[in-house]
């Protein structure tokens, strides 16, 4: 059986970047002509080598970003201004994006609104506890405090 690396995931193959053995019709026949995968020779193995250390450096750095920006982010009370009635319900709502925009110009932080977890938008004043997604399985809390205007 001849070995191949795959240059995209296969379902019931492999992921990117995994030497697997596969037959040679279903290699020439089927991998190659889609570009799925390209034959292991001993350059192409030692190049899928240097790819994935070089992918898992890129990984491990970006965790240790999310980890710094989640710190960063757990000491973080945003504060927000809405216009609100006397009984302290919002006009408006302060929504996943008003938060994204609190923490860019508290922080600098670039955080993608559909990684804030709200159950609902906030309605009325007082102080939150906002959970949000900084990469995958890193969180963070942010303390967001909504004022009347």
């Amino acid at each position: 059986m001849p070995e191949a690396i795959l240059l995209k995931d296969v379902d019931g193959i492999g992921a990117r970047g995994a030497v697997v053995d596969v037959s040679k019709g279903y290699l020439r026949n089927f991998l190659i002509p889609r570009k799925l995968a390209a034959p292991a020779t001993k350059g192409a193995l030692n190049e899928a080598r240097r790819t994935q250390e070089a992918h898992t450096k890129a990984t491990a750095g970006r965790i240790a970003q999310a980890h710094e920006y989640a710190e960063q982010l757990n000491k973080t009370v945003l504060t927000i201004s809405q216009q609100a009635g006397e009984d302290g319900r919002l006009f408006g709502s302060v929504t996943t994006q008003d938060i994204a925009d609190a923490i860019k110009e508290a922080r600098a932080i670039d955080v993608d609104r559909r990684k804030i977890h709200l159950d609902e938008p906030i309605k009325n004043v007082g102080t939150y506890q906002v959970v949000l997604e900084v990469n995958d399985g890193v969180t963070a809390t942010v303390k967001v405090m909504v004022s009347e205007a």
